[in-house]
């Protein structure tokens, strides 16, 4: 084998006396893309820190195209010609595209900012790499996909050699999947090297070369693609064998929870986003609502949930209108929200674990007693949903954020579903999970539904509405453009509905 252009030997990475790297051995080569796969919290995000510079390892050598190098800094990582794409973007909001990009980097004339230079070298740098942005949008303003090529660019700006993409698809929908796999084909072509994080096996199939599973914190193979099924690299990921659909019964829907009509709801800018949609969701059945990400969904959740007001239509839960009433009284009502974005909405990061589990159920015995907390509750509280839900981490007392985002992901649903509410609401169920973790998570949603429960499941995951739902219904435009049976469709009729088109067989249907 060529010499590699990253050697990372017997890395071991320690956080007092949790191991969270225990002697990993990588090597990525020029000019390929080289998949990391393994369960949330197996240790490829810390190991791939240590590339970037933000944590150093305990023990064990890195070599640059063969060079032992100490990476003790991001800026010392980006000198070596390292760039990382972060799950969670790192971007600011009010800037625009063109000043995120030069951002710690700026192209100063006479002591001025040069914009019109840094805009003419980011347009050169899209156009080479299929990366289409406008330096003048404000990022506050642009889709995910969008936001995910400024990150690409802004390692590219700073010439970047070799890339580090963490979980680039969790965010994004199948049209902007394939837009980004043709762009790290692209980025190859020109000489980059590429390491994908990812627990999505078809991805890894699709675009890598050869693929370095971890599991617990060990490396346990390296192998190529090519001669590797997805169940071979999901066996190797989680040790054991896993099932790709989820067993269930024929739902037994009973009466309505949850009935929307002609719902408005307005997005950010006051323009409608919700354009009189009704639906209804029983008890025993999960609705799973599917669609082109930006048609609407995350305002008819809000408006469900009473984080957004709602300008005209009715919400009822339980024979209830719910359109006027706060949030809590709706939470009262038994309704729990998974969040589609964990950090903003799901999880107060800074917080504790044990604290986070407790958000819901804080100012209730036995967590608390006359408005006093009671610390010792809370935190057996989240040892007992810590261990039942597979939250792995070092102990409820850590910070949220110093828990893989799947974990987190497992924390919320925990919480939520620990109250027993007779309607769930669940945006992204399964974003950033691994195969195991999706398992378990689809399992515990049917367990819900065959409670009799009402379940409510909106995701960009065409396979995951597919394999979960009884209903699926489509939105686009902020309307539902059909109501559809898993059975009787597939994932290029979903398509077409989700591009406000029409099916034949659909329309029979109405």
């Amino acid at each position: 084998m060529a010499q590699p252009v990253i050697d990372m030997r017997e890395i071991t990475k320690k956080f007092g006396d949790f191991v969270a790297n225990d002697r990993i051995n990588l090597q990525v080569k020029k000019g390929e893309i080289h998949a990391l796969l393994g369960e949330n919290g197996a240790g490829k995000s810390t190991l791939m820190n240590m590339l970037a510079g933000l944590l150093q390892p305990t023990s064990g050598e890195i070599l640059i195209n063969g060079q032992p190098v100490v990476i003790d800094s991001p800026s010392k990582s980006a000198h070596l010609g390292i760039g990382m794409v972060h799950q969670h973007f790192m971007l600011v909001e009010a800037f625009t595209v063109a000043e995120n990009i030069i951002l710690g980097n700026e192209v100063v004339k006479n002591g001025v900012l040069d914009l019109k230079q840094a805009h003419k070298e980011i347009k050169a740098l899209s156009e080479k790499y299929g990366l289409a942005v406008d330096p003048e949008a404000k990022v506050a303003d642009i889709s995910v996909g969008a936001q995910q090529r400024v990150e690409i660019l802004k390692t590219l700006y700073r010439g970047a050699d070799m890339l580090i993409f963490d979980e680039p698809t969790a965010v994004l929908t199948p049209a902007e999947i394939q837009e980004l796999m043709v762009i790290m084909k692209n980025l190859v072509k020109e000489g980059k090297s590429i390491i994908l994080i990812t627990h999505k096996l078809d991805e890894i199939r699709a675009v890598a070369d050869r693929v370095t599973v971890i599991r617990r914190g060990k490396s346990i193979q390296t192998v190529d693609v090519a001669g590797a099924s997805a169940q071979d690299l999901a066996e190797m990921m989680v040790g054991r064998s896993v099932s790709f659909k989820t067993e269930k019964q024929a739902a037994q829907p009973k009466d309505v929870v949850l009935s929307i009509k002609d719902l408005v709801v307005n997005e950010n800018r006051g323009v409608p986003a919700v354009k009189n949609l009704s639906l209804d969701v029983r008890a025993g059945e999960i609705v799973g609502i599917a669609g082109i990400d930006g048609n609407g969904q995350s305002e008819l959740i809000q408006a469900i949930t009473g984080l957004r007001k709602v300008k005209s239509g009715s919400i009822t839960i339980k024979g209830q209108e719910v359109s006027k009433m706060t949030t809590r009284q709706i939470t009262e009502l038994s309704v729990g929200h998974v969040p589609e974005d964990r950090h903003r909405d799901g999880l107060i990061l800074q917080m504790t674990l044990a604290e986070n589990t407790a958000l819901q159920t804080y100012y209730k015995e036995p967590l608390s007693k006359n408005g006093v907390l009671n610390y010792n509750k809370m935190n057996e509280y989240a040892r007992k949903l810590m261990a039942e839900f597979d939250v792995r981490g070092a102990n409820e007392l850590v910070p949220a954020k110093g828990f893989s985002g799947g974990n987190q992901q497992k924390a919320i649903i925990a919480r939520e579903v620990d109250r027993n509410p007779d309607l769930l609401i669940v945006s992204q169920p399964t974003r950033g999970l691994d195969v195991g973790a999706i398992e378990y998570i689809h399992r515990r949603l049917i367990e819900e539904r065959d409670k009799g429960k009402a379940v409510l499941v909106v995701s960009f995951e065409l396979d995951e509405i597919l394999n979960l739902s009884d209903r699926i219904a489509v939105i686009h435009d902020g309307q539902i453009q059909g109501i559809v049976l898993p059975e009787e469709t597939n994932k290029q009729e979903l398509g077409i509905l989700m591009a406000g088109g029409r099916i034949e067989k659909e329309e029979n249907n109405v």
